[in-house]
């Protein structure tokens, strides 16, 4: 069975270059099904770092959700994520999963009004 995923996609270390780059590997790897345009947002609990870019990514996926979160997770380390940073720290790949097979399953699309934009742009 396929399962639908909108995954919410941040960075703001080389984020049109890393973008792009994620977004190769995930059309290679899954059901790309459309992608949201991009937006600029200042940086959250640490504000003393460059400004995120931010959008979302609509999938189709044999994967469960479990499996998908821990894949989503292999593919920031393959892009060279760097954990050791602070939570809210510069990243140049965030990826998380929004919503799954239509229900919201991420608390932070309730309080962050861009992350409702991008989301609601590919829903």
């Amino acid at each position: 069975m396929r399962n639908t995923a909108i995954i919410g996609i941040g960075s703001n270390i080389n984020p049109e270059e890393n973008i792009y780059k994620m977004l190769g590997i995930l059309e290679n790897e899954q059901i790309v099904i459309e992608v949201s345009s991009f937006i600029r947002t200042q940086p959250i609990g640490i504000e003393d770092q460059p400004e995120f870019v931010n959008g979302a990514v609509k999938i189709q996926t044999l994967l469960d959700q479990s499996m998908l979160d821990s894949y989503l997770k292999k593919l920031e380390d393959r892009m060279g994520r760097d954990r050791s940073v602070p939570k809210f720290g510069p990243r140049n790949i965030d990826l998380d999963i929004v919503i799954w097979n239509g229900e919201i399953v991420d608390n932070d699309y309730h309080e962050r009004e861009f992350l409702q934009k991008v989301v609601d742009e590919v829903r």
